[in-house]
């Protein structure tokens, strides 16, 4: 059944107007991927406990955020893709 119904999508495929396909291979590529798409979406949330150590890391994480010891994604990104900050 699934060859069958594969052939006849690559005939309607091949039916449709030049002006359609951008619309077509979008809607495709949403069947496609909605099954990943419906996963994500209904993975339980993470139930491992919070371990001694994370805690003091998110602690220092949220203080230096309110104290406003933090950099713009865009620095950060433009560090990384350039080398500067590495480590050596």
């Amino acid at each position: 059944m699934a060859v069958a119904t594969k052939r006849v999508l690559y005939r309607l495929v091949d039916q449709i107007p030049p002006a359609e396909l951008p619309a077509a291979r979008l809607f495709l590529e949403y069947l496609r991927d909605a099954p990943l798409q419906r996963a994500l979406r209904e993975a339980p949330l993470d139930d491992e406990q919070e371990t001694p150590e994370e805690a003091v890391a998110v602690a220092r994480a949220r203080e230096d955020l309110a104290a406003g010891r933090v950099l713009p994604h865009e620095t950060v990104r433009r560090r990384w893709l350039t080398g500067a900050g590495r480590r050596r």
